[in-house]
């Protein structure tokens, strides 16, 4: 990774501080939030094979759908977002998955499971474009970086206390343990809510379109597409998505029950590992990356999920053991390092360039391409591991790394404003006047937060 100063980052104490008071509010519920979330998320492929008896063909269409309702809802989701303000779509959003959650819960027949598969997508699917823009919408630009890996740290931390949990109390001959825990996951949505309708009600409103724009300039996702950086983000967001939790959510548990004989109890830690080390680690990475080019860390986070990939192979070599779980939570512990330097980079890059007015569509554009590798992801875990050929799934996931280090450098990183690079605007120097590509998108230089108070135009 480069860089083009080496004059001394602010510490991350002064984060803080700087932080205003919705993002503040922000931060307070997202481990409490994601504790419900850790509970079942080691256990959708466990959960649906093995106590409601559905087959892995089904279950990877299932894990598939639960991404495909989100792909459904994300384009107008967007617009919704600009229209009415992310805070409120945020919040119908946690509504959808509470309800979902429920329903899952007491899911005992595939009609049943599709219903509370399809809330919880397309709750998904609402849920990232519209965070995004509300965190954009409050954080100001040169700690966004800051906040979203702050804010991954944090959840990961309510993931890993519920990944415990749920190791310890998951139970495959007591399919009530697995109800509990859904049901759980429908309650801890609820301070989420609160917050939204409470102390963050007049955060997150419509963001009226600058004068200067004109009220006849395209805002339509075909004109955003035609944006090379736009377009390049979005084939690296699938990309990434494709090899990385696509497959974590799915795959590596399939791989590790069916080919590396992995108790339940052994993937809730290995689970809780990969959170322990983002937790752990995530404050570190953020220091050692600020100021660097953004396209060059992805580069570094293909690399460590290549070695992760490679770990979880090896596990298949002594099934059943100690050393199959051991190999499994260290493909869990390397996949999570990637994470914390992918994590802060990618929503960063989005929402740096981004114009207010239409950070919701920037959002779920990109976001478009995480929920269809979502969609697809799945199926072709289920279908390669269930039919014996893991050896293949492995490669197929080692090509596509290569393919997210190809378009990062060659594709992204030259359409890039040196702000949406992550190149401090004290310190971009002659980069910030360099001529670029023909087409590429500039993006606000730099992008201003919209106060709070001013936002709601309701």
């Amino acid at each position: 990774m480069s860089t083009t100063t080496s004059s001394p980052r602010p510490p991350l104490r002064d984060f803080w501080r700087d932080l205003p008071r919705e993002g503040r509010y922000l931060l307070a519920v997202v481990a409490f939030q994601f504790i419900g979330t850790g509970l079942v998320l080691p256990f959708w492929v466990v959960y649906l094979h093995e106590i409601r008896g559905f087959g892995l063909d089904s279950v990877g269409l299932l894990m598939g759908l639960l991404s495909a309702a989100g792909f459904l809802v994300v384009g107008p989701g967007g617009a919704l977002i600009d229209r009415v303000g992310p805070r409120r779509t945020m919040l119908a959003s946690l509504v959808m998955s509470c309800v979902g959650e429920l329903v899952m819960a007491f899911a005992t027949t595939l009609p049943a499971a599709v219903v509370g598969l399809s809330l919880v997508g397309a709750s998904f699917g609402l849920s990232w474009p519209s965070s995004q823009s509300l965190v954009a919408s409050i954080v100001p630009s040169p700690i966004r970086q800051r906040y979203f890996g702050m804010n991954f740290a944090l959840l990961n931390l309510g993931i890993g206390i519920g990944g415990v949990a749920g190791g310890l109390v998951a139970d495959v001959h007591r399919p009530l343990t697995f109800q509990l825990m859904y049901v759980v996951e429908s309650a801890s949505y609820v301070p989420a809510m609160v917050l939204l309708l409470g102390p963050l009600r007049h955060a997150g409103g419509p963001v009226r379109r600058p004068a200067q724009v004109g009220p006849a300039a395209p805002v339509g996702y075909l004109s955003l597409l035609r944006r090379p950086a736009v377009l390049s983000l979005t084939m690296l967001s699938f990309a990434t998505a494709f090899v990385g939790y696509a497959q974590l959510n799915a795959g590596m548990p399939a791989y590790a029950r069916a080919v590396s004989e992995v108790s339940t109890r052994g993937l809730g830690w290995a689970f809780a590992a990969n959170t322990l080390v983002i937790v752990a680690l995530q404050l570190v990475v953020l220091r050692r990356i600020e100021g660097r080019r953004r396209t060059r860390v992805v580069v570094v986070m293909s690399l460590l999920w290549a070695a992760a990939w490679l770990l979880l192979a090896g596990s298949s070599l002594v099934p059943g053991t100690v050393g199959a779980t051991l190999l499994v939570a260290g493909c869990a512990s390397v996949f999570a390092l990637g994470e914390t330097l992918m994590q802060p980079s990618l929503p960063a890059m989005v929402n740096d360039m981004a114009p207010d007015h239409l950070r919701g569509r920037y959002n779920a554009v990109t976001s478009v391409g995480f929920q269809a590798a979502s969609v697809t992801g799945p199926p072709v875990a289920g279908f390669l591991v269930g039919r014996g050929l893991g050896s293949v799934w492995i490669g197929l996931l080692l090509g596509g790394l290569v393919l997210v280090a190809v378009i990062s450098l060659r594709w992204v990183e030259p359409q890039l404003t040196p702000i949406a690079l992550g190149l401090r605007a004290d310190a971009a120097g002659p980069l910030a006047d360099a001529p670029m590509r023909p087409g590429v998108d500039r993006g606000p230089l730099p992008a201003h937060p919209i106060p709070a108070e001013a936002s709601d135009r309701s």
